[in-house]
Parts: structure tokens; C-alpha cells; sequence
């Protein structure tokens, strides 16, 4: 029988907390991360909010030389996975460095560092541009910081497929535990694309919030009056382990990463397919994977950003792969919270939902108040929800009509 791969190790950073615990804490009492944005100067924009890590301090997790040299998103993943290792209890040693894989993903990478040197190359000329620009914008930069802040020196990648990033990360980390290639993983991601291109790209793009004024009560998923996503940023991180080596070593196992699947709408580069044909694949897929039935899905995390298009898309999605079950199955889009995180999101949406199975609260939608006749399930409206479940998915959908989703189930 092939071993079960197991999550030992969790880990974040975002507009919830700078830990788990206060996370979890915020999440399912409703708190929203959204507000007016601080990192720059957002006057010129016709969006001036988004939900910011706050209060993140780089040098409470690595030397304060070396952060100068990275990218905010780099920071975030040395963060999230300093609390991942540690939470797991897995020590990295010379003997086992080799066989731990770290998959920390980016859809965007170093937004930031690149946008600063591109001014700086217009205005004093390229001589002033840092030589650590490279590493501080490439999107693989979180993984390679972190490899080289613990010394793990197996596979080491990260995966760009949009804001199914962080989930096909996860999933990449899983088939590689049960091929053997590697005996444990640290695998996420991290994003930090709150900066004035960032912000306005998306915004040209048609798919932010401009509630700049009354931001309380956005974003709005699967409300009728939802009107865009508002952007997040922070890292999440797993750590992922074979259940047999985890329970050699005595570790804590808080779940099991079940499965995991994958596809392309090959449709549109921003629109999601209306039908929602690819997100439905994707989703039996996993459970396929997790060789699990649709009636042992107790909860679903959507990918729910809040947009008009997607959120019709993904309750079409639902409807096709669940078909009656669909509005017997609770879901939610937490992101109505956090935000979206772009690369980052499906991580942390694959922590909620070992957290949801562990603690037997399933986290809401908050914003949630006028229904909209083509969202029509049960999206766990403004209150989080005391509810048993054994298996829980979360679904990421990206540009480029990009798929992933995760199972998780809870281990016995």
C-alpha cells in the first residue's frame, strides 16, 4: 500500500496574522484584512485599498543585511516557512538536506524591486540599479532565499501558473513524496504585488474594487453586488512529509494531502470558461486522486475572488462536478478576508482547509448580503460555520485558464 502523505507544518504570513494561530483566529470570527493602502502613495489610482501584511518586521526572521537584499515576497517565504519548520519539528541536517524538495511558487515574483529599479534606470541611469536586482525579482527568489536560509539542498523550484500557483506548488510537492524523488517538502507560495503597477495593471484590467470610500464591504464574493477583487500579498507554506517517515520521527500529523488535479480552459487569457468545464475537471480530478467520492466532500473553499465572471464560473464548476450534491455542499470564498494574494492565495486556502477539518469550523464569506440568482449555493454567509468534516477542497483558478485544485482529508 503506498504511504499517505501527510502535512506536518504550517506556516504564514498574510492580512489575517503573521502566524496561524492568529490567523485561524481572525478568519473565523469574520475580520476582514482590507483597508487603505499604505505601502505607497495610492492617491493617483483609481484604487486606493487592498488588504497589506501588517506589521511584518523582516529582521524577526532573518538578518537584517540580508533582507535589504530581498524583495518583500522573498521575506514573506523565509517567514512563513521559518514557522512551517518549525511547527513541524523537522530538523534539516547534512544527512537528510538533499532529500527535502522546497516548492515555493510566485505567480509575479519581485513586482516591487522591479518596479523601484526601473524608475531608478529612467531617472539617474543604470549605473544606480542594484546589482541584487536578479535574485530580488525573479519569481523562484522565495524558494532559492529559503533553501538557502535552512541549507535544504533537494529540489528547489518554484511554479508560475498564475493564481493557481500556490496550489499546482503543492500538488507538484505531492507527486514528487509519492514517487520517491524526494522524503519531505516545503511547498507554497508567496506574493507581494501591492505597488502602484501592480494595483493599476489590475485595475486596467477590469477586475479590482474601487469601494475606496466604504471598503468595509468589499470584497463582495458571489454577492449580487460584488464588484471586483481587492489585491492581498503574504506566503503560506506546508511542510509535507510520507506519513511513515513522519511517524518514525514522532511528528504531529494535523492532516493528510490527499490529491490533487490539474487543467487548462484553453479558452481566454483573463475570462474564465462561463461553463466552467475546466474548474469541474480539475475538481473531480482531485478527488479521483484522493480516491474519494463527492459525497465525502464536507466542505469546499472556492477560489472566489469576488469578480463577476469568475464567481458565476466557479458555481457552474460546482453544479457540473457535484451536480445535486452542489447545494447540499458548504462553500466559501476567503477571500472575502484576505483578499487575493494572487500566487500566494491557494496556499493559504489549503492551510484553512486543514485547519476547517481539524477544528470543525468551516470559515464564511463575509460582505455576503443580496443573493445573485446565478450564485445560488450555500457560500456560508457572514458567520462561520460548527460543522464535522472529513475532506475538504480548495480550488485555484488563475489567468491563462489555469486549474488546480487540492483535497485534503482529515488523518486517522
Amino acid at each position: 500500500m503506498q504511504d499517505r502523505i501527510v502535512i506536518t507544518g504550517l506556516g504564514t504570513v498574510n492580512p489575517l496574522g503573521l502566524n496561524v494561530k492568529e490567523t485561524w483566529s481572525n478568519l473565523i470570527t469574520g475580520v476582514s484584512g482590507v483597508g487603505p493602502i499604505t505601502l505607497f502613495d495610492s492617491a493617483p489610482l483609481q484604487v486606493r485599498i487592498a488588504a497589506e501584511v501588517k506589521g511584518f518586521k523582516p529582521e524577526n526572521y532573518m538578518d537584517m543585511k540580508e533582507a535589504r537584499r530581498r524583495d518583500r515576497f522573498e521575506q514573506f517565504a523565509v517567514a512563513a516557512s521559518r514557522e512551517a519548520l518549525a511547527h513541524s519539528g523537522l530538523e534539516v541536517t547534512e544527512s537528510n538536506a538533499g532529500k527535502i524538495g522546497i516548492i515555493i511558487s510566485s505567480a509575479i515574483g519581485g513586482l516591487q524591486s522591479l518596479q523601484e529599479a526601473t524608475i531608478t534606470n529612467h531617472t539617474e541611469g543604470p549605473r544606480r540599479v542594484s546589482p541584487f536586482l536578479i535574485p530580488m525579482l525573479m519569481a523562484n527568489g522565495g524558494a532559492g532565499m529559503t533553501a538557502i536560509e535552512f541549507g535544504i539542498k533537494g529540489p528547489c523550484f518554484s511554479v508560475a501558473s498564475a493564481c493557481a500557483s500556490g496550489s499546482d506548488g503543492i500538488g507538484t510537492a505531492l507527486m514528487m513524496l509519492r514517487t520517491g524523488m524526494i522524503d519531505a517538502a516545503l511547498a507554497g507560495a508567496s506574493e507581494a504585488t501591492i505597488t502602484s503597477t501592480g494595483v493599476a495593471a489590475f485595475d486596467r484590467v477590469g477586475a479590482m474594487s474601487r469601494h475606496n470610500d466604504d471598503y468595509s464591504m468589499t470584497p463582495q464574493p458571489f454577492d449580487k453586488n460584488r464588484d471586483g477583487l481587492v489585491m492581498g500579498e503574504g506566503s503560506a507554506v506546508l511542510v509535507l512529509e510520507r506519513e511513515s517517515d513522519a511517524k518514525a520521527r514522532g511528528a504531529i500529523i494535523y492532516a493528510e494531502l490527499a490529491g490533487y488535479g490539474a487543467t487548462a480552459d484553453a479558452f481566454h487569457v483573463t475570462a474564465p470558461h462561463d461553463h466552467g468545464a475546466g474548474g469541474a475537471a480539475a475538481m473531480k480530478m482531485a478527488l479521483s486522486s484522493a480516491h474519494a467520492n463527492l459525497e465525502d466532500v464536507g466542505y469546499i473553499n472556492a477560489h472566489g475572488t469576488g469578480t463577476l465572471l469568475n464567481d458565476q464560473a466557479e458555481t457552474r464548476a460546482v453544479k457540473a462536478a457535484f451536480g445535486d450534491l452542489a447545494y447540499k455542499t458548504p462553500i466559501s470564498s476567503t477571500k472575502s478576508m484576505t483578499g487575493h494574494m494572487m500566487g500566494a492565495t491557494g496556499a493559504l486556502e489549503a492551510i484553512f482547509c486543514v485547519q476547517a477539518i481539524r477544528e470543525g469550523i468551516l470559515p464564511p464569506t463575509i460582505h455576503y448580503e443580496t443573493p445573485d440568482p446565478e450564485c445560488d449555493l450555500d457560500y456560508i454567509p457572514n458567520k462561520s460555520r460548527e460543522v464535522k468534516i472529513s475532506l475538504a477542497i480548495s480550488n485555484a483558478f488563475g489567468f491563462g485558464g489555469h486549474n488546480a485544485v487540492l483535497a485534503v482529508r482529515k488523518y486517522v
